[in-house]
């Protein structure tokens, strides 16, 4: 079993309103040049966790920290425009939040971040600021939540 000590929280940065299924991810990831899906787990609108990558596997979600990272991505994170927002139903919510958990326990003393959270601090004060994040990916603070 890999040393992991790194928990990302990604969104798909697919419309509300469109499904994308996690065979959806696998075919896109391909396309990118990944050899399967990037992530290890995805959450669907409905809250079903469908694994993806075996944890044992070194995922392809966050670069440079993917050898000892998880990546957990949800469904979503644009609204219907196409603008970054915060689109995580009830029920993905509240799987996001049962799988970090558990995920914690099996993974004790892991940091729990969003994608977002991984961009260089180009100001070197300590903190990302959101102008300097490269993306917005996971459309909410990662940091704010309460995971365990």
């Amino acid at each position: 079993m890999r040393e992991i000590n790194l928990i990302v929280i990604h969104c798909s940065a697919t419309r509300s309103d469109r499904n994308i299924t996690a065979q959806d991810i696998n075919a896109a990831h391909k396309v990118r040049g990944f050899s399967s899906w990037g992530y290890h787990y995805y959450i669907r609108k409905n809250g079903k966790v469908e694994p993806m990558r075996s944890v044992d596997e070194v995922g392809a979600h966050a670069r440079g920290y993917n050898a000892k990272s998880i990546g957990v991505c949800y469904e979503g994170g644009l609204d219907t425009n196409g603008k970054p927002a915060d689109t995580r139903t009830l029920s993905q919510q509240i799987a996001l939040h049962a799988l970090v958990s558990n995920l914690l326990k099996e993974h004790s003393g892991c940091k729990v971040v969003g994608h977002r959270d991984l961009s260089p601090d180009k100001n070197y004060n300590g903190i990302i600021d959101p102008w300097e994040r490269v993306k917005e990916c996971p459309c909410f603070s990662v940091l704010d939540e309460s995971w365990e």
